[in-house]
């Protein structure tokens, strides 16, 4: 008898029931591994969000779905509950059977984390379905949307293979479940799947420098930007199963220096961001340089460069991708620089905007997109992996797909690597950036940057002055009302941690509390420079205001936290010129929001 079960005696009916006959029904979830995130209570929770089309994206993908009637039920709650009977769920662990909550919660109208339904069971970890019959729940009046799906194990890094079906109402039919086979990644099909996958050699010279260098046992750090795929999402766990880290462990495999010797691993992903905050957080997130200029780590030898499927919220669109990589390019160790363009469920990605930029400067490039997408399609054997397979979620890979990603890259760099050793042929002076490069010295002014000028001011001194690049700005900050420091930030996984780190912690915050019709003191900034990017906090909280961005007496901008809707780091242009000036910029609380918080994450600075 199992630990679950020593001190119970077994009680059941003293005769089975007949079994009742099960109803139509799809998965949106099927042999999906979770793993609790820590939690501050010591918990863990698995968040698996089910808003802006992703429950869709499941069942079209898990479930085989192609109705657009169904699609249409399932976008709000009052549809979801015309369409679904009940939710079919199943929990598994490999140990003793312990129990996990399952939670589904709707997003409510007034509040979307608060007013809406929650359902919640119990589960068992042995594998067994247990059925939620939905008329069996007590509903809210202000459901919205189907918001979110939580499992919650008693300790954070409990994991599990979860299951969920949605068994239909009378008059829906759903399609037969299909079997898939396991993906060979040992293949000739394999093999050239991933060869599809290099869109440019590009020139190897810095590649193949890095790669002597790990050879000769001298130290090389690789590095990863990007959304949240690089930051791992759907990889479970997300510190040793994403992308970034089987690469990594691939190329230390490649190398024969194990995973503890002189090849160096950091990952730098946000997730919801596109390279228009990338570019600012660079030097603090992956060169991990100090607010005065000084580097507290080595420069990286490899950079990754992965934003395909976020640059769509890049204003620019494309030039602050090219400044970005320019920027890592310009770095006075001459890294090399992997242009990875991932995926969606829905076959898209920006690619087509992206890869002028390595071609311009004949950069290695490599699509996850053109190994993958013609595949998915094809029938029997000639297709290597399903959707169902690749995706974790519309957005984000399984580990399955994560280990493809990096298969993908790793075969870029034994490509380069058997190639004739080359010589680095790249001036940036001389290529005209094909998408613009007005924000190639971009730079981040937070509040723990502004304490640095202000003692620079003071003193006269200038920190950092032995390092080289260093461009603190002249500016002088009266920061009114904002005097707090918001707490409550978008946080990621870095480098190996499983705890996440906040972004922007050295944040100015309006905290309210202010009558609405009450003027708050606005924040300002006078600043001499090229160019000035905002980056504030989204949030769904509804006592969390609008603010608008003055620049020299004219407003130039609304910032609203809610568009995104979420906890979230938004980076978004104030002005863009030509001539180096002085500007006098202010940030107010909009008209009637004087009783709400506003969170200034930061600036982007050209000098």
């Amino acid at each position: 008898m199992g630990a679950y079960e020593k001190n119970k005696e077994f009680s059941g009916p003293k005769a089975p029931k007949d079994a009742r006959k099960k109803r139509p029904g799809f998965y949106i979830m099927r042999g999906k591994q979770v793993m609790g995130s820590p939690q501050p209570d010591g918990r863990g929770i698995q968040f698996l969000y089910q808003d802006d089309g992703r429950m869709i994206s499941s069942a079209k993908i898990v479930g085989n779905i192609t109705d657009e009637e169904i699609f249409a039920l399932m976008r709000s709650v009052e549809g979801f509950r015309k369409l679904v009977y009940s939710i079919g769920v199943s929990v598994e662990t490999d140990g003793e059977p312990d129990e996990v909550d399952f939670v589904f919660q709707m997003y409510g109208k007034s509040d979307p984390y608060q007013s809406g339904t929650v359902i919640t069971k119990k589960m068992r970890t042995d594998g067994m379905e247990e059925e939620i019959v939905l008329a069996e729940q007590t509903w809210s009046d202000d459901d919205n949307v189907p918001g979110q799906i939580r499992f919650e194990f008693p300790k954070a890094g409990q994991g599990a293979v979860v299951a969920v079906k949605l068994y239909l109402q009378d008059g829906y039919e759903a399609p037969e479940e299909t079997e898939e086979a396991a993906v060979d990644f040992n293949s000739p099909l394999y093999a050239r799947m991933l060869q599809k996958s290099l869109i440019l050699s590009g020139n190897p010279a810095r590649l193949q420098k890095a790669l002597d260098k790990a050879k000769a046992g001298e130290d090389i750090t690789i590095a990863f930007i990007g959304g949240s795929i690089t930051q791992g999402a759907g990889a479970i766990p997300i510190n040793t199963k994403c992308y970034a880290y089987q690469i990594f462990q691939g190329l230390c495999e490649y190398l024969g220096t194990g995973t503890e010797g002189n090849i160096h691993y950091r990952k730098a992903g946000v997730g919801g961001t596109p390279s228009e905050l990338g570019m600012i957080r660079y030097e603090r997130d992956v060169l991990r340089m100090q607010d005065d200029g000084q580097l507290t780590e080595d420069l990286p030898d490899i950079v990754i460069v992965e934003f395909a499927v976020n640059d769509e919220g890049d204003e620019t669109k494309g030039e602050c991708y090219d400044s970005l990589v320019r920027k890592i390019l310009a770095t006075e160790n001459d890294p090399a620089v992997i242009l990875l363009f991932s995926v969606f469920a829905d076959d898209g990605n920006l690619q087509e905007r992206l890869a002028p930029v390595g071609h311009a400067y004949n950069l290695p490039m490599v699509s996850v997109k053109d190994a993958v997408v013609e595949q998915f399609y094809q029938k029997g054997a000639e297709r290597m992996v399903t959707k169902n397979q690749f995706f974790y979620d519309c957005y984000h890979p399984t580990n399955v797909g994560h280990r493809i990603m990096a298969d993908c890259v790793l075969h870029c760099i034994r490509e380069a690597d058997e190639k004739e050793r080359q010589e680095d042929t790249l001036h940036l002076a001389q290529i005209t950036p094909p998408k613009g490069s007005a924000f190639e010295q971009v730079r981040l002014l937070d509040r723990s940057v502004y304490e640095v000028i202000q003692r620079q001011q003071q003193t006269g001194s200038v920190p950092g002055a032995d390092c080289d690049n260093v461009s603190l700005p002249q500016v002088r900050i009266d920061c009114g009302d904002y005097t707090e420091t918001d707490e409550e930030l978008q946080a990621v996984e870095m480098d190996m941690d499983l705890v996440p780190t906040k972004e922007f912690p050295h944040n100015w915050m309006y905290a309210g509390g202010r009558d609405e019709n009450d003027d708050a003191v606005p924040f300002t900034m006078d600043i001499v420079c090229t160019s000035l990017l905002l980056v504030f906090k989204d949030s769904a909280d509804i006592g969390v205001g609008c603010a608008q961005v003055w620049v020299d007496g004219e407003k130039v901008l609304d910032a609203d936290p809610h568009i995104n809707g979420w906890t979230h780091c938004n980076a978004v242009i104030c002005f863009r010129e030509k001539e180096r000036k002085s500007h006098h910029v202010e940030v107010r609380m909009a008209k009637g929001q004087a009783d709400k918080k506003f969170t200034i994450l930061g600036f982007g600075y050209v000098k």
